[in-house]
């Protein structure tokens, strides 16, 4: 590998992984917040408003998408398999009852230790 030209590099990458870090818990309380009024205006059975759904997986997507830039990879790779099944949910406009329990086994999991490596 290549030494990089601006010997702090490593430094700054660090910091920007710990800033990344520290970021974590509050994007879990905003996605359980969205999920929160998901599953709200989901009642029994229904589906909840685009507008909701589509707030869930703009946070989804924004995990998937930078998670694993800063060495949080599996936290993004479930990330964006939720994002998937979302996605999917709102296209077919069926399928959205399979979404909340995978969220929220993501919310535990992070809670634990956003930045571990085997999903469980």
């Amino acid at each position: 590998m290549a030494t990089p030209v601006d010997p702090d590099f490593r430094a700054r990458l660090a910091a920007l992984n710990d800033k990344f870090a520290a970021t974590v818990p509050v994007t879990m309380e905003k996605i359980t917040s969205a999920l929160a009024v998901c599953v709200a205006e989901s009642g029994a059975g229904g589906a909840p408003g685009e507008a909701s759904m589509r707030a869930l997986h703009e946070l989804l997507h924004g995990v998937a998408g930078s998670a694993g830039t800063f060495g949080f990879g599996t936290l993004g790779r479930e990330a964006r398999r939720i994002e998937h099944l979302l996605r999917e949910a709102m296209a077919a406009g069926s399928g959205w009852e399979a979404v909340p329990p995978e969220v929220e086994k993501l919310l535990r999991w992070a809670a634990r230790d956003p930045h571990a490596t085997l999903f469980d």
